[in-house]
């Protein structure tokens, strides 16, 4: 996925809410105006690629204490100029949570936010226009790897408590969605056995 491929997502995207859709469209206004969106170098701001990652069994999603932020967060980080940003999503869940198997749930856009990063360092405060994707942990048993940008790292099954209204209360919609969609799978999953069984009988 590129550049045109993004920007076609963003068109199609649903959002969820009044907060999400106002989000949506400054991250297509920002991409049609910036050529370097994808470039740290861009000052005022960049695209950034995260990620909801679920457990093997989808029963838990892992979320990292940020090193520099001080918060609990989702994986994900800076493009760095790489335009396809499901890769860059993947690249940070491997990167951060130090798990070899992981796989895209689906390509569809999972969530977007766009969030204002406080100076740290000389770096200026700039804002991150975050892509979010669905993915899972693929490999039952597998053990997880704090990275250098972490002071912590778990798995949940709910926010904590201390990040629950971050960013007007984002995390707790994403979960909200997660929940959602296993819902729903559980669901299909349950239709298609009972339909298996009848068929069988």
């Amino acid at each position: 996925m590129h550049r045109k491929d993004l920007t076609e997502k963003l068109e199609r995207y649903q959002a969820s809410c009044d907060s999400e859709e106002q989000d949506r469209k400054k991250i297509l206004d920002f991409m049609k105006s910036n050529c370097d969106c994808f470039e740290r170098s861009n000052m005022s701001g960049h695209i950034t690629g995260s990620c909801w990652l679920e457990d093997y069994d989808g029963e838990k999603f892992l979320m990292t204490e940020h090193k520099k932020l001080k918060k609990w967060l989702p994986l994900g980080g800076h493009a760095d100029g790489d335009n396809d940003i499901i890769r860059v999503a993947m690249r940070e869940a491997h990167e951060e949570s130090g798990l070899d198997n992981i796989e895209l749930v689906s390509a569809d856009i999972f969530d977007l936010s766009v969030h204002l990063i406080p100076e740290y360092k000389g770096v200026p405060a700039h804002y991150h226009y975050d892509i979010r994707f669905l993915l899972r942990a693929s490999k039952q048993g597998e053990q997880i790897k704090m990275s250098d940008e972490s002071t912590d790292l778990a798995w949940f099954t709910d926010i904590p408590e201390s990040s629950s209204k971050l960013d007007g209360g984002v995390l707790v919609r994403m979960l909200n969605k997660w929940k959602n969609f296993r819902e729903s799978q559980e669901f299909c999953e349950s239709v298609e056995f009972r339909g298996f069984k009848n068929i069988s009988a």
